[in-house]
């Protein structure tokens, strides 16, 4: 039995396609929705599938957004007792202009609220942080469940699948393949503009990227949210991708905890954490990065180390990446440690 649970169950990523994909999904016995909105009728709505899942809503007490009612801990408990994985979608979008960093303020309370959630009612879930911005969220998370006792770094990721998935799109377009997704290509670093580094040296099968489109392609990788964002004019930011980013994540972690070997994707982990991960941090400087990891029943068996591998160009890349990351990182240590008034 597999319980799984979308907390932010009722916006752009949660309703539309990733609480979709978890419902029809053969590896999901039991599907838990939560969001402050709407949550009862996405359920009602997606209940009519006749696929495996059972599935429930629960919805925080009306204008509670802060869930600091009765009622909507209630909901929370309803919702995560007893579930193996934990899904958060939950945040606003980002608009035109808008960063990932000017998401901040907003997704870092959201994500604190429910970490504490699920840090009373299901302690040992594996946690999918997709809430941006990533690189401070799943620190963020990870205070919290140091604060609650509970903290198992093997069990903790921040989503980082959609950059490899346009990294795989968008080499396809230059290379004509007919199925993109069947070419590897690590991206690693973070989630948010330049901390995103995709490693094309080390594309497998290899990929021959011409010299005069090499820097607009890294470019795309790394801003391709804001390409989202242009063509959605203010309607909203990329959902449909990165719902489909993110139950790969999930499927890929649900494999192998069922058993199944060789099960590699990429995740941003607290590096200190986690098997692989010391000689990562100490060749980083930082605690917490996105490497592709080895997946198995208990979380993360190994972070694979393939910075050595990069060539000198994408070595640049890294520096930028890692000093950006920094700032992210310790921002969102800083957002439990010393909260904002």
């Amino acid at each position: 039995m597999v319980k799984a649970a979308v907390l932010g169950a009722s916006g752009g990523i949660g309703q539309q396609p990733l609480s979709l994909l978890c419902k029809i999904s053969p590896l999901i016995d039991e599907l838990t929705l939560f969001d402050v909105v709407n949550t009862p009728g996405v359920a009602a709505d997606l209940s009519h599938i006749s696929s495996v899942a059972k599935i429930t809503g629960h919805v925080a007490a009306k204008g509670d957004f802060a869930g600091k009612t009765q009622e909507t801990e209630d909901a929370k408990k309803a919702a995560l007792t007893g579930v193996d994985i934990a899904i958060i979608p939950a945040g606003v979008p980002r608009k035109p202009g808008m960063t990932r960093d000017d998401l901040f303020k907003t997704n870092a309370g959201i994500v604190q609220g429910l970490i504490e959630a699920i840090a009373k009612y299901s302690p040992d879930a594996y946690i999918l942080v997709i809430s941006n911005p990533v690189n401070s969220t799943v620190p963020i998370a990870a205070e919290v469940l140091t604060k609650a006792g509970v903290f198992n770094p093997k069990k903790l990721f921040g989503v980082t699948t959609l950059d490899v998935v346009r990294a795989e799109t968008f080499v396809g377009e230059i290379s004509g393949a007919k199925e993109p997704a069947k070419t590897t290509i690590p991206v690693v670093g973070g989630h948010s503009g330049s901390t995103i580094v995709p490693l094309f040296s080390q594309a497998k099968p290899a990929v021959d990227i011409p010299a005069d489109k090499l820097d607009a392609l890294v470019n795309r990788v790394q801003f391709g949210g804001d390409e989202v964002v242009k063509a959605k004019d203010g309607a909203g930011s990329a959902t449909l991708s990165m719902a489909y980013a993110g139950f790969r994540f999930a499927e890929a972690l649900l494999k192998a905890k069922k058993g199944e070997k060789n099960v590699v994707e990429p995740a941003f982990v607290y590096l200190p954490g986690v098997p692989g991960g010391e000689e990562i941090q100490k060749a980083t400087g930082v605690d917490y990065f996105s490497v592709p990891i080895e997946l198995g029943p208990n979380g993360v068996e190994k972070a694979i180390n393939i910075l050595p591998k990069a060539n000198d160009y994408e070595k640049k890349l890294l520096d930028e990446a890692i000093k950006g990351l920094k700032g992210n990182i310790e921002s969102g240590v800083n957002f439990v440690k010393s909260p904002p008034s």
